[in-house]
This record gives C-alpha cells, sequence and structure tokens, in this order.
C-alpha cells in the first residue's frame, strides 16, 4: 500500500501523539518514514543603524534551528528505531510550513503525508490558519491527519 511516509512535527503535544501512531502506522504498513521540520527563516529585526541587543547572526539562526531540528525529530528517530521503521530526518526554513511539507514529501518521493491537526475553529483557525488544511487542500499526495 504505503511505502514512503512523510511526518512532520511541529514539536507539540499533539505531534508528538501523531508521531507515535504514524509510526506504528508505518510499521504495519512496512513503510519507512521521513520525519520533517519546517523552522522559521532568518529575518533580521534592524531599525536603520540600531541593532537590538539580543542580535542574533544567519549562522547562529541556522544553529540554533539545527538543534530544535535534532531535538523534535530525534523523537521520531526513537520511535521508528523501537518500532524496526527505516528512517531519515529532514528540515528546512521556511515563512511557510505547508509548502514545505508538500515540497519535502514531493521531493523524498513520499507516497503519504501522516500528520496532527489540532483542530481549530472558526476566529482562531482564522487568526492562526491552519497548515493542515493548507496540505490537505494543495497537497496531489495523500494526507492522513490524525486528531
Amino acid at each position: 500500500m504505503y511505502k514512503h511516509i512523510l511526518i512532520p512535527t511541529d514539536g507539540s503535544a499533539l505531534s508528538k501523539k501523531a508521531i507515535v501512531i504514524g509510526v506504528k502506522f508505518a510499521q504495519s504498513v512496512g513503510a519507512k518514514v521521513t520525519g520533517f521540520f519546517a523552522a522559521a527563516p532568518y529575518l533580521p529585526i534592524i531599525y536603520e543603524d540600531f541593532v537590538p541587543a539580543n542580535y542574533m547572526s544567519a549562522q547562529q539562526h541556522e544553529e540554533a534551528n539545527a538543534r530544535l531540528a535534532a531535538t523534535y525529530l530525534g523523537v521520531m528517530e526513537k520511535a521508528c528505531r523501537q518500532a524496526g521503521v527505516t528512517f531519515q530526518a529532514v528540515h528546512a526554513a521556511s515563512e511557510f510550513p505547508a509548502d514545505a511539507i508538500i515540497k519535502a514529501a514531493k521531493t523524498k518521493k513520499c507516497d503519504l503525508i501522516f500528520m496532527s491537526s489540532h483542530g481549530r475553529r472558526g476566529v482562531a483557525r482564522i487568526l492562526l490558519g491552519s497548515q493542515t488544511t493548507h496540505v490537505l487542500t494543495h497537497s496531489k499526495i495523500p494526507v492522513l491527519v490524525y486528531r
């Protein structure tokens, strides 16, 4: 059925639950897993000649994102190792996580995206947006949503 599943994570508690279920699903169908994390891109805030005291260089930002990705994707790697599922970690910097998820799934030739949804409704959904909804409506690859 499915041979290669992309499981994106944002490090949230719900995302961690989806990792557990997604890895069990991958194990049950004999699929490999690519874990994905989209970090915020480097956008320094500098006002004319003023540089904030806590200014972070592009390299420092990239290193911080790599550490964060290693933490979030490490949870998935451990779950895959325990389940005997082949795992690969990928992270990218993107202002638009949903687009980055779709691109990663396509680039890695995944045949399923398994992701969580916070289930926001109404104004919260409008204000906070829904990465899952964006992936569902724009992906040409099947998407399985965990709630």
